[in-house]
Parts: C-alpha cells; structure tokens; sequence
C-alpha cells in the first residue's frame, strides 16, 4: 500500500507541477516514411517541377496534449520538417517526373509548386490537415487550390499503446492525409 501511494503522489507532482516530456514527431519522421514506402499508390505524372514552402509553414509548431496517454506528454509537429520530407520520399519521388527544392530566391524556369499551410490540427484522434498548393509555370499561376483532408484515426492505437504508440499514430494519420492531399493535387495535375 505504501508503494502504491508513493507511486501516486509521484505522478500528481509530475502532473501538477507542469512538467512535460516533450515529443517531437518531426524528428524521425523520414525514417518513418523509409519503414512504409509502398503503402500508399500514388498516381504518376510526369510534370519536372521545382517546389517551395512557405516561410509561414516552416516555421509551423504545433503542440498538443492527448488524455488518453496522458497529460504529462507533449506531442510536437513541426509540419514544414514533415511535408519536406515527405515530398522528398522515394514513393512521392517517384510519382513526379522530377521533384526538387528550390535552393535560391531566384525565378523559377518552368514549373514551381508552392505549398502554404492552413491548418494542422490532431484532435479526435487524427491529424486534420488544410494545404494551399499553387503550381506556376515561368512565373505565372497555373492554379492554387486549398486541399483538406484528415487522417485515419488511431484511437484504438493511441487507447491500448498510450504514450508508446502516440508518436506513430501522430505519424501515421499526418501520412494518411498528406497522401490524400498529394493524390488529389496530382489528379488536378493531369487534368491540366
């Protein structure tokens, strides 16, 4: 009995006192999408594209906190670290005839896509996702559009594996949505 209520006291000053463990998803969010190349099949274009995000999405943090693998954990996504990488995974690589950072402040020749986020958000158990994505030929606009989509959701994951599971549930339900939003921006593509 006395264990049991030096345990809990332990965990009411932790949890009372502020103290977080703070759980950046961005970090290894490449090697994530190294472990699932495959699961998603994009269509193919063959558009030879320069891309850029927006200063605004970089920059994007944001945090949150989930009671149901409790409130001591502090869930990080830096979305600009995971849509960069994830345009530069081998199953988006291959879905473009060529996709490549801009590296300067200089125009582009030929085809620039550009993506701004809207909103990132994890709540009900999935990530909900709103991107601008603009495509510009030359410096004129072909299009922009703002896609949403949100992510499968893992409470069941996030129930049964608590803090252990949440950073892949985060991962894998931002994946979801950022391969619907890819998908649905290559369809407009070729409709071009």
């Amino acid at each position: 009995m006395k264990k049991a209520y030096i345990i809990i006291s332990l965990f009411l000053v932790a949890v009372l006192s502020g103290c977080s463990i703070n759980h950046p998803v961005a970090d290894d969010y490449g090697q994530y999408l190294d472990k699932n190349t495959g699961t998603h099949d994009y269509p193919e274009t063959k558009l030879k594209s320069l891309y850029e995000i927006s200063e605004k999405t970089e920059g994007h943090r944001y945090e949150f906190r989930a009671a149901t693998v409790g409130y001591a954990h502090l869930w990080i996504v830096e979305f600009g670290k995971v849509l960069d990488e994830t345009l530069k995974s081998t199953d988006v690589q291959k879905a473009f005839g060529q996709l490549a950072e801009k590296k300067s402040d200089s125009k582009a020749k030929g085809y620039l896509i550009t993506f701004d986020l809207d909103n990132y958000e994890f709540k009900n158990h999935m990530a909900h996702v709103s991107l601008n994505i603009g495509l510009e030929k030359d410096g004129h606009s072909v299009f922009s559009k703002t896609y949403q989509a949100q992510g499968k959701s893992q409470g069941g994951k996030m129930f049964w594996g608590g803090p252990f599971a949440m950073k892949n549930a985060t991962q894998q339900s931002t994946k979801f949505a950022l391969d619907q939003i890819i998908t649905d921006f290559i369809h407009d593509v070729e409709k071009r």
